[in-house]
């Protein structure tokens, strides 16, 4: 009997507040729905490859994270709604043991709700995100739908771990309270808030400092280690400028009495103070959640529509081998297998396109007089060079060039800055630079990379060994790995010439051959390589969409709650306003500067903060081989101007509640 009163009571209190509850559950269906077609999805067996798979686990964790927090968020909203309402229950008798049953229940309710709609909605639209996904990476395979067990275990379990959590944080507030303070717990801090001077400043420090990271970074690899210490500094930055740094700018517009003690102002400026207080933590995660959604959204759109780019960047040319530890009898085979195949396939290759050389590698930190040759040694990472050393003679075949160089000279060439110096010390050696080269065949110059590269021709094979073997004495790699980093490399690239079938089949015939019959040999394809490529950037931009939604939900839920929450603040203070002889057409004025003001203001900080960003993710986009700035440009131009006509969507139809609670 008395469970069946708990009962009633909690369905009674669940339809009086469904206004904040409705959205809440919602809220509740679509995170558990996204979690079990994240979980389901990871689980499907032959979906992909091993980074497909890290992506798709990625994407898992992030929403688990997000699914703890927000919804742990989301129901602080909701029980300090509530308090007054369970302060009367516990003046008309109801003890705190009772109310605890009460809450126990409609937690309960909220919970089969939540996730029974969500893993109903997740097995309905599992199947669409699994073509979607296909899609996507452009994969073709057989579908084959079923109900992932382990995936609806796991939702069960951890979403009924969350409620679980809610209801213990929602029970310990109760619990520690008077009925008195739960009477007044919706109301509290009501009164004007103090300049937090320190805090203020400290938020402009530290979004400057975020600002400065993001717009001084030159080098790619630089940004990726400075780039989350920049993310850092802005996100406490924004906490802090919404919290201390809003009411301080308010505060000394109040000051300005020539301003603030104008009709359209008086009121405007003193309701932001206290519209402030009281929701500057959600506005900055509003604000936060918009720039994670641009962010996310804008790059990895970039990364995918430009796959093409991509593809071109990481392989200048079509088809090309490397031969490790090679010899004139294995560079003969190679070459006999090329010209073999590209005749049997009734193709060419483009003679303006080939280029083969001999060539050793090494990474080199820059110094005052030339590189060491030793990574170990303290350096910075802008100081870090890739270097290449091409003997002389090929050299002159690939340029048509007849330069002869002694043992101790040297030619330049960087696709960055020229070396201006005389002399270039290589490791232990010293070396005269003979002369800089302007342009080079194998990569032109002021192309984007994650690092500058330093091509040196030198006077022969036997100079260049030396070079290597100095490089490489004394690391603790494997025997093998050392010995063939150690050695000059022979390499070949080409594009082919004939009907596309007929060019990707030679490919792939050479591959075949090569691999087969030649030892320590490398084939890369830039057709035979777009699989892969999809895999990877396809994943990531089917992450970002779904991050991005999950996060876009977030920031709407936000800001329903907070629309809602001040509707209910400010209706009798809008009330005595009327009393006082504001007519309606000022109080409708009034709040819709305040509104629009305060709601907007995360969006444009969020804009703010995705422009300032965008040279150092775009530095840091070059490591994933992306170089088309344009694209990207436009990409975030159209998410930031997609956004924003969503986010107005929103602020209506809020809005529009607002009004009602508050007329």
């Amino acid at each position: 009997m008395r469970g069946q009163i708990y009962r009633k009571l909690a369905v009674t209190n669940l339809k009086n507040n469904r206004k904040t509850y409705v959205p809440y559950i919602l809220t509740a269906v679509l995170t558990v729905m996204m979690f079990y077609m994240m979980d389901a999805l990871s689980r499907t067996e032959g979906l992909g490859t091993e980074t497909m798979e890290v992506v798709l686990a990625y994407g898992r964790g992030v929403i688990v994270v997000f699914a703890v927090i927000f919804l742990f968020y989301t129901n602080s909203f909701l029980i300090k709604r509530r308090k007054r309402e369970i302060g009367v229950y516990h003046i008309l008798g109801m003890g705190k043991r009772h109310i605890a049953k009460m809450l126990l229940t409609e937690t309960l309710i909220t919970a089969v709700a939540g996730i029974g709609g969500g893993l109903l909605l997740g097995i309905a639209f599992g199947k669409l995100l699994y073509l979607a996904f296909l899609k996507l990476l452009q994969a073709h395979t057989s579908l084959k739908f079923e109900v992932s067990v382990p995936a609806v275990t796991d939702a069960v379990l951890l979403f009924l771990a969350i409620f679980l959590l809610t209801l213990c944080y929602n029970l310990l507030q109760i619990r520690l309270a008077n009925p008195v303070e739960l009477l007044r717990g919706s109301s509290q801090g009501e009164k004007e808030p103090k300049t937090k001077v320190l805090l203020a400043i400290a938020g402009f420090a530290l979004l400057g400092t975020g600002y400065g990271i993001a717009v001084v970074t030159e080098s790619p690899l630089e940004a990726i280690s400075s780039f989350f210490l920049a993310v850092i500094c802005v996100i406490l930055g924004t906490y802090a400028l919404f919290v201390a740094g809003s009411i301080a700018v308010l505060k000394i517009l109040k000051k300005k009495k020539s301003y603030y003690y104008q009709a359209k102002h008086f009121t405007t400026v003193s309701g932001m103070i206290y519209r402030m207080k009281q929701n500057a933590v959600g506005l900055a995660n509003i604000c936060i959640l918009s720039t994670m959604v641009l962010v996310m959204v804008s790059t990895t759109l970039s990364l995918y529509a430009g796959m093409d780019d991509i593809l071109r960047y990481r392989f200048p040319r079509e088809y090309g081998v490397r031969l490790f530890m090679t010899s004139p009898e294995l560079e003969t085979m190679t070459e006999d297998v090329i010209r073999e195949e590209t005749a049997g396939h009734s193709v060419t290759i483009d003679p303006d396109t080939e280029l083969s050389y001999h060539q050793g590698s090494a990474a080199g930190i820059l110094g005052t007089d030339g590189f060491d040759l030793k990574t170990e040694t303290d350096y910075t990472i802008s100081a870090l060079r890739e270097i290449y050393l091409i003997p002389v003679a090929d050299y002159n075949s690939m340029e048509g060039k007849n330069v002869s160089l002694e043992p101790d000279e040297v030619l330049a060439y960087s696709t960055g800055e020229d070396w201006k110096k005389d002399t270039m010390r290589i490791g232990s050696k010293e070396y005269q630079v003979a002369g800089t080269i302007d342009e080079l065949k194998v990569e032109p110059k002021n192309r984007s990379r994650v690092t500058d590269a330093f091509y040196l021709i030198l006077s022969d094979e036997q100079e260049i060994e030396s070079i290597l073997k100095e490089a490489w004495e004394g690391s603790d790699m494997a025997e093998e790995w050392i010995e063939q980093q150690s050695s000059v490399e022979y390499v070949h690239f080409f594009d082919l010439e004939g009907k596309e079938a007929d060019c990707t089949a030679a490919e792939q015939a050479i591959t075949d051959r090569l691999v087969s019959q030649v030892p320590g040999i490398q084939c890369e394809s830039r057709q035979q390589s777009r699989d892969s490529f999809y895999d990877l950037y396809g994943a990531m931009f089917f992450i970002g969409i779904y991050l991005g939604v999950l996060f876009l939900i977030a920031a709407v839920l936000i800001i329903y709650y907070k629309q809602i929450s001040e509707g209910y603040d400010d209706k009798e203070r809008f009330q005595i306003m009327q009393k006082v002889g504001m007519d309606q057409r000022e109080v409708r004025r009034t709040i819709r500067s305040q509104v629009l003001t305060v709601f907007f203001l995360p969006l444009a900080m969020a804009v703010l903060h995705v422009a300032v960003a965008f040279q150092v993710i775009k530095k840091l986009m070059v490591t994933l081989n992306f170089t088309n700035t344009p694209l990207y440009l436009l990409c975030t131009v159209i998410c930031i101007a997609v956004f924003a006509v969503f986010y107005a969507i929103v602020y209506a139809i809020t809005a529009r509640e607002y009004y009602k609670i508050v007329r």
